[in-house]
Formats: structure tokens, C-alpha cells, sequence
């Protein structure tokens, strides 16, 4: 496959990857005991280099260049990933992100984030992060330290303390460089509690993810016949949807909130937005979205490389248009469901079962429901309460 050829009749129903994530460094400092990258069934990452060579990256820079052109881009999302990628050296990542900028069209904004567990950040790499415009994305499982007494050095060592440090560093001195904070759910863990330590820690965005399983492997503390996963976010969404959304955005109830009132709304968890990210690893194979790693040994690989192949022949790989087939590539069961607009059939890598592939509901079917059939009613008493009543109006308040 060259992505050289005659026109193809079926690209013109292709969605363009317009998030490019890009593993700058392939290992990490932490060695957290429920990681799905490093301790699941895929061992793809043991086989290829630490940190991405010069020449992949050169040559990445190129290839999503090439992707914004061709598909007249104006914005793109540049994801410096690992790994830990601030591993690489800050001085790596400004001049990745600078060969990306220089060379995608004129017109293109470049939106470049280091997704770090913020460990390694310091007032001198935060400043120049902040010079070089990547911001700044930190991955927590809470904000006290008996959430993250997993996430801990390969010496077993908690890694609390520097990422803390790390992370109120880049709110008090860099909030314009602040993305956000991205935590797994943990349903052992108080869920009013987790969210006011992750607020006090102000983040701008928060992301709120459901710990990757699935039908042959379940999420932990999982079992069918509950909704513990949909209890504990019922309970975060009341706390935040009592505050008046002012303290934090949380993605995961924005988009629902906005799938349930008709609006378009993009995220891998909820709704039938076609998918529009995939991943470069540091030998420049270019693979789908790491979560599905946790399904199976080899479940994100393509056979495609930058050096070799477009993002273009991405789009064209099998995986990818089945993904990007909204409702026809979900199970029957999921077609057939009310609520398929707005949960979309839930994560794909949640819907794996072995022998059966994809093609199930998520195996957070019954939590999803539980959560938006929640958040609906909020959003419908609400709006009740909101409304005049025909007395009012008739008294001729607006």
C-alpha cells in the first residue's frame, strides 16, 4: 500500500484524522500496578526503540503535514504521548512540535498538549512548554495521595509527592498552559471526595475515564448484574451539575449533556462521532488508539508506517472505517437501543470479547445507561423547574 493511485470513490465518505498522537518516548518513570500499556496482554511496545529517533519524527512531522493538506485542515491536535514523554527532553518536544507547525499550510493551528504524570515537570520546562505553546495535560488518579498509592516508582517508591508538586506548580505559575487533568475512575474511592481533591488542584478540564476492560476481561470491581461505574459518575455529575458547572468542565458530562440535546458533541466514550485520531509509536509504526491494547496483544497494529505509508492509507485500513461507520458497525443490540445517540455503543476497546471481536455492547452497557438515563432526568427537572408557568406568562413575565 504506497497511497498512490486512481481517485478513490469511498474517501469522500472518510472523516480526516485531525488528532495525531505521537510517542515521543516509549517507556516510563512509574511503574503503577494496573497499567493496561506496560502490565497488560500487549507486548508490541518491548520491540521497539525507548525514545522516537530524529528521522521518525522528521518524517511524522511530514506525514501530518501532508494529512492537513490534502484534507485542507484549518486545526489539528498535536499529542505528545508515551510512555512519559517529558523522558524525551523538553527540548525534543519543542522541536517536534516546531517542524509540525512550520510545515502544515498556512491557515493550520497546531493545538500541541504533553499528555505527563507530572513528575518531571519544573518551573524551567514548564516555561519552556509554555515559550514553544504546548500545553500541558497531567494524568492523576486523584488528588490525595492515598488515590495514587499505585502510582508509584519502579523502586515501589510513591510518586506522589513530585507529581503533586508538579501539577500545583503548572496552576499557580502556568494556568495558561494548564489543559487539564485526566483520571480513571475508581470506584473504591469515594466519588464526591476524588472530585473536590482533582478540583482543588484547578484544573481547567477534566477527564473522567472508565478503567479499559472488557467481556474477556473485566474492569475491576466489575460484575453484571450492577452499576457501580454508573453510581460513582451519577454521583460526581450531581456534585458538579450543584455547582453550576462553574468549577471545572468535565468532558465526559458536557458531551452528554449536549448528545442529549440534539447537539453535535466528539469524544471516544459517548455518541456516534466518526473516530478522527491515530497514533505514530516511536519506531513510526502508525497504529489506532492505544486502549485497545488492553484487549489483546497486537489489537492497535495496522502494518503501516510513516515511512512507508499516508495517513490516508490509514483511513483506508479496515479497523479505521469500521470505526468510522457510526450505528452499522454496532451490534444489533445497540442499533435496536434508545439511548444509541447519545452513548454510540460506549468505548470500542470495552466492546471486545474473544471468538466475538467487537462487535458487542460495551461491557459497561447497564453503567452507560445508568449514567445517561441520570443525567437526563436532572436535565429534564431542570429545564421544569426553568420554565414560566402559564400563570406568568399570562401575567406577561417573559
Amino acid at each position: 500500500m504506497s497511497g498512490e493511485g486512481a481517485p478513490d470513490p469511498a474517501a469522500a465518505r472518510r472523516i480526516p484524522f485531525r488528532q495525531f498522537v505521537v510517542k515521543v518516548h516509549g517507556r516510563c518513570n512509574l511503574a503503577c500496578r494496573y497499567c493496561y500499556l506496560y502490565e497488560g496482554p500487549d507486548r508490541t511496545w518491548r520491540d521497539r526503540p525507548a525514545a522516537a529517533p530524529p528521522g521518525v519524527l522528521d518524517r511524522t512531522a511530514s506525514r501530518i503535514a501532508e494529512h492537513a493538506r490534502a484534507h485542507v485542515l484549518t486545526d489539528l491536535s498535536l499529542v505528545l504521548h508515551g510512555g512519559e514523554p517529558l523522558l524525551a527532553g523538553v527540548a525534543t518536544l519543542a522541536r517536534f512540535t516546531g517542524l509540525v507547525r512550520d510545515r502544515v499550510p498556512t491557515g493550520c493551528t497546531v493545538h500541541a498538549t504533553v499528555q505527563t504524570n507530572a513528575t518531571l515537570l519544573t518551573e524551567q520546562r514548564l516555561a519552556s512548554l509554555a515559550r514553544h505553546r504546548i500545553r500541558v495535560g497531567i494524568s492523576l488518579d486523584g488528588g490525595l495521595p492515598a488515590h495514587n498509592a499505585l502510582r508509584v516508582r519502579p523502586s515501589g517508591r510513591p510518586s506522589w509527592p513530585d507529581a503533586s508538586r508538579g501539577a500545583r506548580l503548572v496552576a499557580a505559575r502556568f494556568p495558561e498552559s494548564y489543559a487539564g487533568i485526566l483520571a480513571v475512575v475508581d470506584p473504591t474511592l469515594d466519588p464526591v471526595e476524588m472530585y473536590e481533591s482533582l478540583v482543588a488542584l484547578s484544573p481547567p478540564a477534566l477527564d473522567l475515564l472508565l478503567p479499559h476492560g472488557n467481556w474477556s476481561t473485566p474492569p475491576p470491581h466489575w460484575d453484571d448484574s450492577g452499576t457501580v461505574y454508573g453510581d460513582w459518575l451519577c454521583a460526581v455529575f450531581d456534585r458538579w451539575w450543584q455547582a453550576g458547572r462553574r468549577e471545572t468542565r468535565v468532558r465526559l458530562f458536557e458531551e452528554c449533556l449536549a448528545l442529549l440535546l440534539g447537539l453535535p458533541a466528539a469524544t471516544e466514550s459517548l455518541g456516534l462521532t466518526p473516530f478522527d485520531a491515530v497514533v505514530v509509536e516511536t519506531d513510526g509504526s502508525i497504529e489506532q488508539v492505544d486502549s485497545l491494547k488492553s484487549a489483546y496483544d497486537g489489537a492497535a497494529r495496522t502494518g503501516l508506517d510513516i515511512h512507508r505509508h499516508t495517513f490516508d492509507d490509514a483511513l483506508r485500513h479496515p479497523a479505521v472505517a469500521a470505526r468510522q461507520a457510526g450505528a452499522a458497525s454496532l451490534a444489533a443490540t445497540c442499533r435496536a437501543c434508545p439511548l444509541l445517540n447519545v452513548c454510540g455503543g460506549g468505548q470500542y476497546a470495552h466492546r471486545y470479547r474473544a471468538g466475538h471481536g467487537f462487535t458487542n455492547p460495551s461491557v459497561y452497557c447497564a453503567d452507560l445507561q445508568r449514567l445517561i438515563r441520570h443525567v437526563a432526568g436532572r436535565l429534564r427537572a431542570d429545564t421544569v423547574r426553568a420554565a414560566p408557568s402559564a400563570d406568568s406568562r399570562e401575567g406577561g413575565v417573559p
